[in-house]
């Protein structure tokens, strides 16, 4: 492993490069066939009745050293009792969501969570009991090497969703599939094909999708999972699966789409479609991106949208894009991922995704920061008839101290960022393996114990 240093330097300057892509954007490359596509059609796409964005700041370094210095941002304080109260006019089924895809190996790295009382707990029954009503859980194909060393960040196969699923299941929560089609992280900034369609046409890797997605929903509900909605790719705003042409896109979304519906009309199960963006503070571009989604004939039932407020516009913009794709793609729409910091500092030693730099004005880096957040967010969301938010990766901690070497752990257990063994897959892995960056924006803090943030989920009902 690298000494700390250079692994700190290298972290800072890659999530400076990917400040505005979502989560897991990590890799460069060039401006692929999508983008002059979205670019060409953004003037066909009315902008009647959307409110303008403020633009991330995309020099914003990520990964400097943490500190508790300055956790008020500049500006109004957050209102500290405001997250306490309940949001008017929330539907009974309204989406209160969590992303748990790293839990299993965190456990497996000797994590421990808590409840309230202190007692030692599984942490999704200290979710369910919080009001989270809904799992989302990734999917890569293959995420391990041909030794069966995994790629990290979760290891996030087929077996590892069915496990978390049922769990999910028993405490009463419906679960999102999100599938990336691809064997380790997918994002605007690379969505590499799994090993075992490289070579493929695209006729090939259509009916390889089709094949997956169905084989793969099959096992999950054969287990007993609930599976309420299943999100075919993720971030797919530059391409999936190696395809960077938007007709290439479609006919692989239209084989995955096909697949989830023969397997609801064979159960007898609503399983809702989803299709996933980020980088929504340029609406326009995300506009003409789902614009082509229905022209092309795609079946699909609903937009999932990332929105990270230090990286994507304000929340004007946002409830903008929501009432849009209601109003004039007839889609409904939610927030798949977001996040909150409650403290800058860093629990494993790995430097931090979001610092002080990034703090948004009214949410300091405190937890009552970061339930105010969620409480806006989702009231925001709610207006304009969005149907429910998901936490990105809410229960992701640190697997050791920050002042040890914890890297064995995550090459071991997968508890990481990305392990050494993902550079076979992903060129780019090696200049990002090592730990959490996100544990400053879990719901536990570094211990495992629930923070009181994780009470908002209840007021806000």
């Amino acid at each position: 492993m690298k000494q700390k240093i250079t692994i700190s330097f290298v972290i800072a300057t890659f999530f400076a490069i990917c400040a505005v892509t979502g989560c897991a954007d990590v890799g460069t490359e060039s401006k692929t066939d999508i983008d002059a596509e979205a670019a060409s059609v953004t003037s066909s796409v009315s902008s009647e009745g959307l409110g303008g964005a403020t633009e991330v700041d995309s020099e914003v370094a990520y990964g400097e050293a943490a500190s508790n210095d300055a956790a008020e941002p500049e500006g109004k304080e957050a209102d500290m009792e405001t997250w306490k109260t309940a949001i008017d006019g929330l539907t009974d089924d309204f989406i209160f969501g969590m992303d748990v895809s790293s839990l299993l190996v965190e456990e497996k790295s000797g994590v421990k969570f808590y409840d309230f009382d202190g007692n030692e707990q599984d942490a999704l029954k200290t979710f369910a009991d919080s009001g989270i009503n809904y799992i989302r859980i990734r999917v890569w194909n293959d995420p391990y090497d041909e030794n069966g060393n995994g790629y990290g960040g979760g290891n996030n196969d087929l077996p590892a969703a069915i496990e978390l699923g049922k769990r999910a299941t028993k405490y009463g929560m419906r679960v999102l599939i999100d599938f990336h089609y691809s064997d380790f992280w997918a994002d605007p900034q690379k969505q590499y094909a799994p090993k075992a369609w490289n070579g493929m046409s695209l006729s090939e890797k259509s009916a390889a999708l089709y094949d997956y997605t169905k084989d793969s929903l099959t096992k999950l509900l054969d287990s007993g999972v609930d599976v309420g909605m299943v999100q075919i790719g993720n971030e797919i705003n530059n391409g999936m699966s190696g395809e960077t042409k938007i007709e290439n896109v479609i006919e692989l979304l239209k084989s995955g789409s096909k697949a989830v519906r023969e397997i609801s009309s064979e159960r007898g199960k609503d399983i809702g479609i989803v299709v996933h963006y980020t980088d929504i503070s340029p609406k326009e571009r995300v506009l003409s991106l789902i614009e082509k989604l229905v022209n092309g004939g795609l079946d699909f039932d609903m937009m999932g949208l990332s929105y990270y407020p230090f990286w994507h516009g304000d929340m004007d913009n946002m409830k903008n894009v929501i009432k849009y794709i209601g109003e004039h793609f007839g889609k409904k729409a939610f927030i798949a991922e977001t996040s909150y910091c409650y403290t800058l500092e860093d629990g494993d030693g790995y430097a931090n995704r979001v610092s002080k730099s990034d703090l948004v004005e009214g949410y300091p880096a405190t937890v009552d920061g970061q339930a105010s957040y969620m409480h806006d967010l989702y009231q925001n969301v709610n207006s304009v008839g969005g149907i429910g938010v998901f936490y990105w990766e809410g229960a992701w901690l640190p697997v050791g101290p920050a002042n040890a070497d914890n890297s064995p752990i995550w090459e071991k257990y997968g508890s990481g960022w990305a392990s050494s063994y993902a550079s076979g897959y992903d060129k780019d892995a090696a200049e990002y393996y090592g730990g959490c960056s996100w544990d400053n924006q879990a719901f536990f803090d570094f211990s495992g114990h629930p923070l009181e943030s994780m009470k908002v989920f209840k007021y806000m009902k």
